[in-house]
Formats: C-alpha cells, sequence, structure tokens
C-alpha cells in the first residue's frame, strides 16, 4: 500500500473539495486525512490531503491533472515515504545542527542529510560523529559570489531539496535567495528587530526581558523577513543571568527550527504571499 500526500492551492470556488475527492476516488485512492484552509486575505484555498492506495504516485498525478487544469491548480503528490534530502549549513554555534541530527538519527525528522556545509572547521567533529559528509567553505566580501557558486554545485551533486541555516552566520545574497525561494529555512532569537547586532540575549537581559523566543521563517531576499514557519518563546525571571539566557534561548532555536523542518518535509508548509499555512 502506498502512502501519498496531495496538497493544492487555487482561486476559491465552489465545488473544488468535490472534485478533488472524487477524482482522488476514481483514482483508486483512500482519504485517511484531509485540511482545507480559506485564505480571507486572498481568497485562495488550500488543502491537504494523505491518502492510501495500491496506485503509482505517476497514476495518481494523471487521475489528478485534468482537475487540476479545470481550476487552475498549483497542486502537488508526494511520496509519504520519501525523506526530504536537506543541506545544512551552519557557522559555529552547534546547538541547532545537533538537534536536527539527532531528530534525524532517532527517525522523528523525515530528511536524509546527504552534506553539512560550514564557513568554519569548529562543527567538522560533530559531521564526523554523525557520519555526515562536511564542506568547509570559507565565505568572504571577496569570494562571496565564488561560494555560493559553490554551494549551488553542491546542492545539485547532492540533490539538495531543502537548505536549512543551523546558526548559519552569513547572508545569502538576494539572486541566491530568488533562485531558491521557499526551499531554505532559518532560525534566529524573536528579539529582532528589538535587539540587533552582537550579543542580542545580553541586551535583552540589560533590558529586563519576560520572554525570549525563536522564529523559523523561510529566506527571502529582505533580511529576517521571510514567511513565518514557527515560533516559541519562553517566560524568564530576573533571577536568570545572561549566560542563562543564552542557554535558555539556544533550546527554544533547536526546537522551533526542528520543527519548522519537519512540517516543512511533510509537506505541511504552504505559501499564501508573504504568510505560510501550516496544516497541524
Amino acid at each position: 500500500m502506498n502512502n501519498f500526500i496531495v496538497t493544492l492551492s487555487c482561486i476559491d470556488r465552489p465545488g473544488i473539495v468535490h472534485a478533488i475527492s472524487g477524482g482522488l476516488l476514481g483514482a483508486g485512492c483512500n482519504i485517511t486525512e484531509s485540511q482545507q484552509f480559506l485564505s480571507p486575505e486572498t481568497g485562495t484555498f488550500f488543502m491537504r490531503i494523505e491518502v492510501a492506495t495500491e496506485q503509482s504516485l505517476a497514476q495518481i498525478r494523471a487521475g489528478l491533472a485534468p482537475i487540476r487544469d479545470d481550476f487552475h491548480m498549483a497542486l502537488r503528490v508526494d511520496d509519504g515515504a520519501k525523506r526530504t534530502r536537506t543541506m545544512l549549513m551552519c557557522s559555529k554555534a552547534g546547538h541547532a545542527l545537533n538537534d536536527l541530527l539527532f531528530a534525524q538519527r532517532a527517525g522523528t525528522l523525515p530528511i536524509d542529510v546527504p552534506v553539512i556545509v560550514s564557513n568554519h572547521l569548529d562543527l567538522k567533529p560533530m559531521a564526523d560523529f554523525y557520519g555526515v559528509e562536511f564542506v568547509h567553505l570559507p565565505v568572504t566580501k571577496e569570494n562571496k559570489s565564488q561560494a555560493e557558486a559553490e554551494l549551488l554545485s553542491i546542492a545539485e551533486k547532492h540533490d539538495v531539496e531543502l537548505v536549512v541555516l543551523a546558526r548559519y552566520m552569513q547572508i545569502l545574497s538576494d539572486s541566491l535567495c530568488e533562485r531558491m525561494e521557499g526551499r531554505v529555512i532559518n532560525i534566529h532569537h524573536s528579539f529582532l528587530p528589538s535587539f540587533k547586532g552582537a550579543k542580542p540575549y545580553h541586551q535583552a537581559y540589560a533590558r529586563g526581558v519576560k520572554l525570549i523566543g525563536a522564529t523559523a521563517h523561510y529566506v527571502t531576499a529582505d533580511l529576517d523577513e521571510g514567511p513565518i514557519i514557527d515560533q516559541e518563546v519562553t517566560h524568564v525571571s530576573h533571577t536568570r543571568t545572561a549566560e542563562q539566557l543564552v542557554e535558555l534561548g539556544r533550546s527554544v532555536e533547536g526546537r522551533t527550527l526542528t520543527r519548522a523542518v519537519q512540517w516543512h518535509a511533510e509537506h505541511r508548509v504552504m505559501l499564501d504571499g508573504q504568510r505560510t499555512i501550516v496544516f497541524s
């Protein structure tokens, strides 16, 4: 028995659910889960369906093609058992990278990690521990375009479908962001834009914040302003030191990024302009 995930979006009009359900039935599918949402801002209808069937992926796609064309849908059918090939990128901080690799190794994160790319060598021992190829790719102002060309070559070589910036402390160029739109996920502390620059947790501590957190989002040319996938906050009190805020923040960052990557890999995230639709 095959398990497939159908995701679709189109301008809302009567008959979408009836048509897609009938098309799946006609293609020999049993619907095991279905969620839908109508965006009031854009008038776009979104739907995610899980099905079980004896038919092949190609047969299901062919069976739904007439409905896709009739409703002018953006429609995908993905194999629910296929793991997303993911390139992880990091610099010196290892907490987010370790959380992702641990979850992947434990089998709770449906991704395959063929390669880790870093502009520093600090985290190579972690890559070696998990048995993942590590590529050291230094980036300077002078070689940035060359480094990004090499990065694309690495992604192509490994058939990468998703790139995750696990505390990668380099800004990607606008052209690279546009080329990989919707396929790069980043994590940052939720203090932006209030606490920019170096040591945001120390700045937050100096201001006596009572909440710290993290935001996982898709990367766009607008720095740290891409569509948000997930956020988490945790309460802190005046008894916490700046160093304790850093540790708490790292834990939140790791959890938030891992959830965002999981939802993307499970085809639960759909873009609605600058917003995301995340089906639970």
